[in-house]
């Protein structure tokens, strides 16, 4: 029985390293880095999105500060005036742009969460992304340098006092 698992974890053995040599590290890692960075690039587009929207919003709510002034004003008239029908109209419209500017306010409270959230997971993902880059740029390196080693040690493996010493020792074992 001990044979039998021993030969099994040696086929198991040898089919794992026939995958590490079919799946090319290098290659996943370098794939792994160009999938991060889209993965960046669509919550930038998000964060530029949440911010063009959270614009929108301050401008609207500027919109809405003037139109309660003038509503503020008109109510001044209507109440001098002693319309209350025309004011009790007015102070619907009041009500109706203070309801508004309240939604607003919590939507644009909820935008700027999601752009600080955001904001973090940008940075947490940067950071992420240059020391993967780092780590790809070493192995890279260390794949290159052992390549050039290798072609190095197969083309000029041979010194030439290591031929002559050759030499001379197969003369003289010929020569006995």
């Amino acid at each position: 029985m001990a044979l039998v698992n021993r030969i099994s974890r040696l086929f198991r053995a040898d089919f794992h390293a026939v995958l590490d040599q079919i799946e090319e590290p290098d290659l996943l890692l370098r794939q792994a880095i160009r999938e991060m960075q889209d993965d960046m690039a669509q919550d930038e587009q998000q964060m530029k999105r949440l911010q063009v929207e959270q614009q929108q919003a301050e401008r609207q709510l500027v919109d809405i500060g003037q139109s309660l002034q003038q509503i503020e004003e008109e109510l001044d008239i209507c109440f001098a005036a002693g319309k209350e029908e025309l004011a009790r109209q007015t102070v619907r419209r009041k009500l109706e742009q203070q309801q508004r500017q309240q939604r607003l306010i919590q939507h644009q409270d909820s935008r700027k969460q999601q752009i600080d959230e955001l904001q973090q997971c940008l940075s947490q993902h940067r950071r992420q992304l240059q020391t993967m880059q780092e780590k790809a740029e070493c192995l890279l390196e260390t794949a290159v340098t052992a390549d050039h080693v290798h072609y190095e040690s197969t083309e000029t493996g041979v010194q030439e006092r290591e031929v002559e010493v050759a030499f001379l020792k197969e003369q003289q074992r010929r020569a006995s």
